[in-house]
């Protein structure tokens, strides 16, 4: 099958390892110091490797390649995992199940605190959003992955006060957003951009998309990476 899958480029390799270490689905090896791509049915095809290559190296490319296959991947994790004597739950590590709880020092449930939407505009799913809507203009933007605003509870204060927000999943929508962002930052006046992405793999897709917008943009605009965690804290980098 013709599908979306990733290149790199040797020339462009410096051997840092980043790439592997960011592919979570172990597509990506290092080899006599070469980062490579070692087998296509381990790749997805969201680039979570992408962003995190410093050199430039690894792009998207449509060629002929074997489907992902979700469930070699985790079967290969399981044999890994068991050999360091650790166990793998079944599924995409996005979609790991997981009870959290959130309560105070004195393990009291935490006190409901009504608070205030500081969403400025509609619609905000990126699919959705008119290119040319009348409210980027002169905007601060926010690109966000959905999952983040349930995840991280001072989200409408932190992140959407201010902000034009975009919201969406490359996961579960399957598209390349890159397109429309980049469509949207060009044809308006856009004073900034903020991506919030949630700390699982697929999240990559989003970060690259709106990174690579940006760069095909041709401006230069102040922007920023903000991870959140399962357990809705700000990752620090």
């Amino acid at each position: 099958m013709v599908r979306k899958i990733i290149q790199i480029d040797k020339e462009k390799c410096n051997g840092c390892g980043a790439c592997a270490e960011a592919c979570h689905e172990g597509a990506i090896a290092m080899v006599n110091g070469k980062a490579e791509l070692m087998r296509d049915d381990y790749c997805d095809g969201l680039g979570d490797c992408l962003p995190a290559c410093p050199t430039g190296g690894i792009t998207f490319v449509e060629r002929e390649a074997a489907a992902y296959d979700e469930k070699a991947v985790m079967e290969a994790k399981q044999r890994k995992m068991q050999k360091e004597g650790m166990t793998l739950p079944c599924g995409c590590p996005g979609s790991h199940s997981r009870k959290i709880e959130h309560r105070g020092e004195d393990g009291a449930d935490l006190p409901h605190i009504e608070q205030v939407s500081r969403l400025s505009q509609w619609p905000v799913q990126i699919k959705l959003v008119p290119v040319n809507a009348p409210y980027f203009s002169g905007a601060k933007l926010l690109i966000a992955a959905d999952c983040t605003a349930y995840a991280y509870a001072a989200f409408h204060e932190r992140f959407i006060r201010g902000h034009i927000t975009l919201v969406g999943c490359p996961k579960l929508d399957g598209v390349d957003y890159s397109e429309k962002l980049t469509e949207i930052i060009r044809n308006n006046d856009i004073k900034g951009v903020t991506v919030v992405r949630m700390e699982v793999p697929c999240c990559g897709g989003l970060e690259h998309a709106a990174i690579t917008a940006l760069k095909n943009s041709g401006k230069f605009i102040p922007w920023q990476v903000v991870t959140v965690t399962i357990d809705g804290r700000l990752k620090e980098e």
